[in-house]
């Protein structure tokens, strides 16, 4: 395969994850239960915590599998053509839920479609991913700050597992992600945040 050919696959693999990351299964999932737009209470985000915010565990917990879900599928299809083409695939994922173009490239934080890329990348790094969360998730009660460690500790879970390209990769869709939960942070450092199960 020529370079040329080779590049055009490859942006290929990126718009197909794209697409298919795209796709804001949470707007869709309470636009069809009847609850309207997920976009206009709570946080604002399309993603499976705003979701639960409607009152609706059921939904929420669908939204959690679909948008991680489509991270794996977009890898694992990608990966029929080569490793390259699934790591090209991931971050086309990735970008679409933080990014759909479909909602003025306005998404989701990317958590679920993280570890969903994960499941298909090295299912390992995944696993490890959740029991880093889970820990954090014990020892902290911050979902938020869970998911920031659990995050920062892919890249190099997957540098130590012999991935070094798919270190990389992770290493942007981190950056990503720390970047959407700015706010967050903010909340963490001024001891504001919202620790699981704690209402209002």
């Amino acid at each position: 395969m020529s370079d040329e050919a080779n590049l055009l696959y490859l942006l290929a693999a990126l718009l197909f994850g794209y697409l298919l990351g795209s796709i804001p299964f949470g707007l869709i999932f309470t636009r069809m239960a009847g609850l309207g737009d997920v976009r206009k209470i709570g946080s604002g985000n399309i993603g499976a915590t705003n979701v639960l915010r409607t009152g609706r565990k059921g939904l929420a917990a669908a939204t959690l599998l679909a948008d991680a879900l489509k991270g794996t599928a977009a890898v694992l299809i990608a990966a029929q053509w080569g490793p390259q083409f699934a790591t090209m695939a991931a971050l086309g994922a990735f970008l679409g839920h933080l990014f759909p173009v479909w909602l003025g490239f306005k998404g989701g934080k990317g958590v679920a479609t993280f570890i969903g890329v994960l499941i298909g990348l090295k299912p390992l790094a995944a696993l490890i991913f959740c029991a880093i969360w889970l820990a954090v998730a014990f020892a902290s009660k911050y979902s938020s700050l869970s998911a920031l460690v659990a995050s920062a500790a892919s890249p190099i879970v997957l540098w130590l597992l012999g991935e070094p390209g798919m270190a990389g990769i992770a290493v942007v869709l981190v950056a990503l992600l720390w970047w959407k939960h700015g706010q967050n942070i903010s909340r963490l450092l001024a001891g504001t945040e919202g620790k699981i199960g704690q209402k209002g």
